[in-house]
């Protein structure tokens, strides 16, 4: 139970970290983010799925990094200034996911996800 919920709230908010994709708004739970990275050199991994552009070394961690736009049936695009690497924890796995932007922290009830 998060602490909206104990305080007796029946909508708890919870915080989104947004990116984009296209003209497309995205968000993952800031409690799954673990940081955002300006673009890295990617290493790649021969036999890797096409949707796994590589790894990163991050502070000594290999973090494999995955082409969120492949994922979602998108073109690609050239990277840009804007583009960033989101790391993120699922399932007991870190990873990284290539993203063209990232916006903002937003702020939701759980009603409106």
């Amino acid at each position: 139970m998060n602490k909206s919920s104990a305080q007796g709230s029946e909508d708890p908010i919870l915080q989104w970290v947004t990116f984009r994709l296209d003209n497309e708004s995205y968000g993952i739970n800031v409690m799954q983010v673990q940081e955002v990275l300006r673009y890295t050199e990617i290493a790649p991994v021969p036999g890797a799925p096409s949707y796994v552009l590589g790894i990163i070394n991050l502070r000594g961690n290999v973090v494999t990094v995955i082409d969120t736009r492949q994922r979602f049936g998108l073109a690609p695009v050239e990277v840009s200034d804007n583009t960033r690497i989101v790391i993120i924890e699922a399932d007991k796995q870190v990873v990284g996911i290539l993203v063209d932007s990232v916006a903002e922290v937003v702020y939701l009830r759980q009603s409106e996800v």
